[in-house]
């Protein structure tokens, strides 16, 4: 018969709240661990069955830990600050607060539901006052330690939307949501100073245990780049333009520069002649959004009529712009060498510009390979590394330049003109801006009529007189600041404060956060490699230059998740609508179904499409075991069997399935530890035996994948306490050593047939009862071995000719 899933479920679930059996604990002995979920973001909808993909890795692990003698801390919270709650108010009236509450439960029953492990005594909300009084307060540490500050920077407002869209929301000049028009327009806002550590954060990832694509993606973000910064004095003007190159040793092949459009000099540039066509094409670059001109294939630009002097040779080169040149990336102009740069080429030819070789080969230009100098009078014949130096040298004792080291990585806009965000602690005087002082913190969160900024794009907060308007307890009188933080402050720190969730008189203890930093899993996707988890190291190293944490890495091990593909084999989402809610799986198939499933799909970090047959077959795999313990009336039906009266292969599977999955779990190849677990429940069939030993060390094998079914089949065989805190189970060596193995015999590298064959067997033992296969005497056809090669349990080839 099945097991009642409704019932088991939900009676340990209470089981364990009484328990509260997953509390971790702060002053104790044993070692930590400290097991992490990128935190959700509480939508309406609730969660979906792609969440499970990354919540139950971690909670296995939590739950294997803890057996291990590990104090575990598997917290949960809730990032609960962004824009669809306060879209949903702009569109119901409805305040995000209360929104937010209701999505938060949906989100903490349904973890429950599914059996999740966490400290429920350490629950976070990124709009908790109690909470955000410190992200405030870290930010003017960032504020102190001249980290932060304000600038005009260029955004994409649009006007129907009445709001600042990222780069990667704004598709052809207009907004993805709606298609409204798009326009470039200079914002005050708050910037913060991650360039001040783009070195730490490279050389710290040698030092932590990632994925090597996030190590990598991070790398490419950072950019950084050895070269030489370049003067280019202007003709005719007082002004110089530099320019930063990884290549100074093809100076001698620039032939002509290119500005961004917006570039402060362009204007007092540009010839009378060229005056309209240059306004022209600023004007249309101005529409377009960053991403835009980043992908843009088609080269454009315009001559500003303008030229710069060549540092190296004299000659006038002429100046264009181009909207392929970024003002925020390095100087904003560049030196064009299009005789060894594609870019570079494509440009000249199409406007007809000098093509100069600098670089000897035997190619076609453009040439971007290696070779002697040419055409470069004192480089001439040298190779690409002492070319360069030789360069900067000459640049350096010429005042026209210096070697230089640049980054890609661009200082982090952290504001938004919007509503439900944390308020900066910050007022403007008339003399100056200043922090509020640390007892003036939380600055709350102030009700308002309008969810809406105003049609110049003025945040809603500004339109509240009462909160705008300041007055110190010195009489000082000044303006709040009226924007709000993007909804990646909280989670830059999140996982300190589950450390010491409750405390109110500062962000976390020192000790308590030494004891249990740094994470050891973090586990969440690689969308958030270049946001969210070089936001959280780049907060975690200013922190810890503050003295507040004994760590500069917040995140020692990271793991990615697969993706679950819905029914139409997309990434399961929302906007997409082929989600699958949780609850309805649970409620036929039961949560250990649900989770094993989950796991049991195929590699962890693979994307896996959901296929409800292989749910229903997970569930009838847990029907099985309970059919091994349980008669038709639920009671024990297991024998008391000493290991003496069993057969040895099931002996050897028992003790093989639990060295395997303690070892499948700790690399996370949770797939191969089901199936292990698959291949002692078949042995167990083969056998008509069901000795109660084995079966109450598969429920402590089954615990951290299928916790109910594993505590109702403990409880029922005599285990001692629950399930989920017993130790885990130990093998025995001498079962798990095979005297034996079937290893396949091959042919000139075709697979021809199967020996049994001793472990420790020679060469000279594998080939004599390979030669006794009858499908690999007919492959070698009375041919001669000519090579051998045998890997001892493994594989034999025979090379015959």
């Amino acid at each position: 018969m099945a097991y009642s899933h409704k019932e088991i479920d939900q009676k340990w679930q209470k089981k364990w709240d009484e328990a509260q059996c997953f509390r971790a604990q702060d002053n104790d002995s044993r070692p930590k661990y400290y097991a992490l979920d990128m935190f959700p973001y509480p939508s309406g909808a609730g969660l979906h069955v792609g969440h499970l993909a990354s919540y139950t890795p971690t909670d296995i692990i939590a739950r294997y830990k803890r057996t291990r003698g590990f104090n575990v801390l598997h917290p949960m919270g809730y990032d609960a600050f962004g824009l669809p709650a306060e879209q949903y108010a702009i569109k119901t009236g409805i305040h995000p607060a209360e929104t937010t509450k209701k999505t938060t439960a949906t989100f903490r029953r349904q973890l429950n539901s599914l059996g999740c492990s966490f400290d429920w005594s350490r629950e976070i909300s990124t709009c908790d006052p109690n909470f955000y009084k410190w992200t405030q307060f870290i930010f003017l540490k960032l504020y102190e330690r001249g980290l932060a500050y304000q600038k005009e920077v260029a955004v994409n407002w649009c006007p129907a939307l009445k709001t600042v869209l990222a780069n990667e929301e704004v598709v052809d000049g207009k907004s993805e949501r709606g298609g409204h028009p798009v326009e470039r327009r200079p914002m005050k806002q708050w910037m913060l100073k991650i360039t001040d550590y783009a070195e730490r954060l490279l050389e710290g990832l040698d030092h932590i245990d990632w994925p090597e694509r996030a190590k990598e993606g991070q790398r490419n973000w950072i950019g950084k780049s050895e070269g030489a910064e370049v003067t280019f004095k202007l003709k005719n003007t007082e002004h110089s333009i530099n320019v930063f190159t990884t290549r100074p040793d093809t100076l001698f092949g620039a032939t002509f520069m290119v500005l961004a459009p917006e570039h402060r000099l362009v204007t007092e540039l540009t010839s009378d002649e060229q005056k309209a066509a240059v306004e022209d094409y600023q004007k249309k670059t101005a529409a377009k959004s960053e991403l835009d001109r980043k992908a843009n294939q088609e080269k454009t630009g315009v001559f500003t009529g303008g030229y710069a002097i060549h540092p190296v040779n004299g000659t006038e080169v002429p100046i264009w712009i181009s909207d392929y040149v970024l003002m925020d990336y390095g100087t904003g102009a560049i030196m064009a060498v299009p005789g060894h740069d594609e870019r570079d080429f494509e440009f000249a030819t199409q406007f007809e510009l000098p093509i100069v070789r600098v670089i000897e080969s035997t190619e076609d230009l453009p040439y971007t390979g290696e070779g002697p100098h040419c055409n470069s009078n004192f480089l001439d014949g040298l190779n690409k590394d002492n070319a360069i130096r030789k360069m900067i040298d000459w640049l350096e004792s010429k005042n026209l330049g210096a070697g230089k080291i640049q980054y890609k990585l661009r200082d982090w806009l952290f504001s938004r003109q919007r509503y439900w965000g944390e308020p900066f602690p910050i007022i403007h005087y008339p003399e100056g801006t200043e922090g509020v002082s640390p007892e003036e913190l939380p600055v709350m969160l102030p009700e308002v009529a309008n969810y809406e900024p105003s049609e110049e794009g003025e945040p809603p907060l500004a339109r509240v007189e009462n909160f705008v308007n300041y007055a110190g307890k010195n009489g000082r009188k000044g303006r709040r600041d009226t924007d709000t933080m993007p909804g990646s402050a909280g989670s830059s720190w999140y996982f300190l404060r589950y450390c010491d969730p409750h405390n109110l008189e500062s962000a976390f203890d020192f000790e308590k956060q030494k004891h249990w930093m740094p994470v050891d899993l973090y586990v969440g996707g690689p969308e958030h490699t270049v946001g969210h988890l070089l936001y959280a190291r780049f907060w975690q190293k200013v922190l810890f230059d503050a003295g507040l944490v004994s760590h500069d890495e917040p995140f020692q091990k990271l793991a990615h998740q697969g993706d679950i593909l819905g029914p139409d084999g997309q990434r399961m989402s929302k906007s997409r609508g082929n989600v699958i809610n949780p609850d309805e799986v649970i409620e036929e198939f039961g949560a250990d179904a649900a989770r094993m499933y989950i796991c049991f799909m195929g590699p962890f970090e693979k994307s896996k499409p959901w296929d409800s047959k292989g749910l229903a077959g997970t569930r009838r795999f847990l029907d099985r075991v309970w059919r091994l313990v349980a008669d038709e009336n639920g009671q024990d039906a297991t024998e008391n069997i000493s290991s003496e009266e069993l057969p040895e292969e099931l002996l050897k599977t028992y003790h093989k399935t639990i060295k395997k999955v303690g070892e499948d779990i700790e690399t996370l190849s949770f797939n191969t530890a089901i199936s292990q677990m698959m291949i002692l429940v078949n042995d167990l069939q083969k056998s008509e035996k069901r000795p109660k030993f084995i079966l109450k060390t598969l429920a402590q094998l089954m615990a951290p994948f299928g916790p109910h079914i594993a505590e109702e089949v403990w409880d029922m065989l005599g285990g001692e306490g629950l399930v989920s805190v017993a130790p885990w189970p130990k093998f025995d060596p001498k079962w798990v050593v095979d005297e034996s193995v079937t290893m396949g015999v091959q042919v000139n590298g075709k697979m021809r047939g199967k020996i049994n064959i001793a472990v420790d067997a020679d060469e000279a033992q594998a080939v004599a009862l390979a030669r006794a296969v009858s499908a690999v005497q007919n492959a070698m056809n009375d041919k001669g071995i000519v090579k051998v090669i045998y890997k001892p349990g493994r594989i034999l080839n025979l090379i015959v000719k």
